[in-house]
């Protein structure tokens, strides 16, 4: 037992120079680090990036030297380990972490290449994959979304990269359509002249843009007029827009006494129908015939 330790010993004050030296050498990457972060920081500072993204870049950057730094250190306190084998092992290791956190390498990638492109921004109103929202933070491996009805969605990055994403506030303006019926006897004319008069002077509806008022097809009980015109892009802009637009609509249609009609069914029968009625002094089953 005591030649073990004595053996012992006797190798780790052998190695202990090359310990040392790695250590020292450890310590001159950290400095090194350091200083290039700042340097880095001071240039990335100076771009129009986003901040998720310059710290993504800072990372990988850091991550990059203390990988550089590490191989180092290890042949300096094991001369018999070249940096062959620590290439060839790091690569072996590479693969398996791979395989293990496939999807986080996919997400973080992805996130990278979203924030280097900029397709969306924060504040913009999307929909991806039948997911809507305004997003709210762009992360390496997340999108945040903020649906109409106040639920947060948190969207893997790789969704958006692979599939076709809308952006629906890419623009401020945004084309609304709604269906508008008036009745067959009314005049087309008159109808469109009162559609459009409606819309005139409403200040959800942009008046730098036509209206747009045509009809569209003879449905079951009316002629259906397809009003479109512009305003907001955004979700709250639009439904207000709509909500003035119809109310205006109708008030001026009945002020015009033009018929917004109901579905209704007309019956016709080839032959004349024998009606009976009851009273109460009579057997129900007995009917009168009223021809």
């Amino acid at each position: 037992m005591r030649e073990q330790i004595e053996a012992f010993t006797t190798s780790f004050i052998a190695v202990l120079p090359n310990l040392l030296a790695a250590v020292l050498f450890l310590v001159v990457v950290w400095l090194a680090n350091k200083l290039i972060g700042s340097i880095y920081s001071r240039v990335l500072a100076r771009t129009h990036m986003r901040s998720s993204l310059k710290a993504a870049l800072q990372s990988l950057v850091s991550v990059a030297v203390w990988t550089f730094g590490l191989l180092i250190a290890a042949t300096i306190a094991m001369p018999g380990l070249t940096p062959t084998k620590l290439l060839a092992g790091l690569g072996l290791g590479s693969i398996a972490i791979g395989l293990a956190f496939k999807d986080i390498f996919e997400n973080f990638l992805a996130g990278i290449l979203i924030l280097l492109r900029e397709p969306m921004r924060i504040g913009d109103y999307i929909e991806v994959e039948g997911i809507s929202g305004e997003v709210k933070k762009i992360t390496l491996r997340d999108t945040y979304l903020r649906q109409v009805d106040g639920d947060l969605i948190l969207l893997p990055n790789s969704v958006l990269y692979k599939n076709a994403v809308s952006v629906h506030t890419d623009w401020d303006r945004k084309r609304v359509t709604i269906i508008v019926g008036i009745a067959y006897d009314e005049d087309v004319a008159e109808g469109r002249r009162v559609i459009e008069a409606a819309l005139k002077d409403l200040d959800t509806v942009d008046q730098q843009r036509p209206v747009e008022i045509f009809a569209q097809a003879f449905n079951s009980s009316s002629i259906d007029f397809e009003v479109t015109w512009w305003t907001g892009s955004r979700p709250v802009e639009i439904r207000r827009s709509k909500d003035k637009v119809v109310e205006a609509v109708k008030t001026a249609l009945d002020e015009a006494g033009i018929e917004i009609p109901f579905p209704y069914r007309t019956l016709t029968f080839k032959d004349p129908l024998a009606l009976r009625s009851s009273s109460n002094d009579e057997d129900p089953s007995q009917g009168v015939e009223n021809t």
